[in-house]
């Protein structure tokens, strides 16, 4: 994804045109607030595996890391879903 100003993106509007028919995301700019996003018009019907292949090749995403040790829970106590069900029974 690619972020430009008002001022920019005007400037630079067939250049910004040629970006998103190569299939970049281009996001537009109001003093510092995102407001405008341009992206192709067949970007919704893409395959997941190619959306999350874009987000990756973006720097959006990445492969996730092995975890380091044993997983542990985080919460002290059950949570009120365990409190209910318990309560049910």
């Amino acid at each position: 994804m690619h972020v430009y100003s008002t001022y920019e993106a005007k400037a630079k509007f067939s250049e910004l045109l040629r970006k998103v028919r190569s299939g970049q995301r281009i996001v537009v700019s109001y003093r510092g607030e995102q407001v405008a996003e341009i992206l192709p018009i067949n970007s919704g019907r893409t395959s997941p595996g190619k959306a999350v292949q874009r987000l990756e090749d973006e720097g959006v995403l990445g492969r996730a890391s092995a975890p380091k040790g044993a997983l542990k829970p985080v919460a002290k106590r059950r949570g009120a879903l365990g409190r209910f069900l318990e309560s049910r029974e």
